[in-house]
């Protein structure tokens, strides 16, 4: 697989990193997208993963059998915004409930978003 890259893809795990965002241990922030309709799309069924946002000469889908390993372009999947939108969606959720579940005993609306800045409405990677 191509190193360095900004998005992994796993497809039996139904999982997409973005290595540019970390979680506190330093790991990428990655979701399970469960959309299986998504992950069920012929195009994708000969696909064990994706790195990509390397550059496009290094960007690498990895086949389950034995077809060789080739760029993005190459394997003609269709525009990597399908990944990354289901990803940005997730993140806004989770970035929603952050905010949500960070409470302070006594504070009011305006005290916490003073504190926190308002709620998280939208992200884009």
């Amino acid at each position: 697989m191509a190193t360095s890259a900004n998005w992994t893809v796993i497809f039996d795990d139904k999982k997409i990193m973005n290595h540019s965002v970390k979680q506190d241990n330093g790991s990428p922030q990655s979701y399970v997208i469960e959309d299986d309709a998504f992950w069920n799309d012929s195009k994708f069924s000969n696909i064990w993963a994706i790195q990509h946002g390397t550059n496009p000469a290094s960007d690498e889908v990895e086949h389950r059998d034995t077809t060789p390993h080739c760029s993005y372009a190459e394997a003609n999947l269709g525009d990597f915004s399908e990944f990354t939108n289901r990803w940005d969606s997730a993140h806004l959720n989770q970035l929603q409930l952050d905010w949500d579940n960070d409470n302070v005993d006594g504070e009011s609306e305006e005290d916490k978003i003073a504190r926190l800045g308002a709620r998280p409405t939208s992200y884009s990677s």
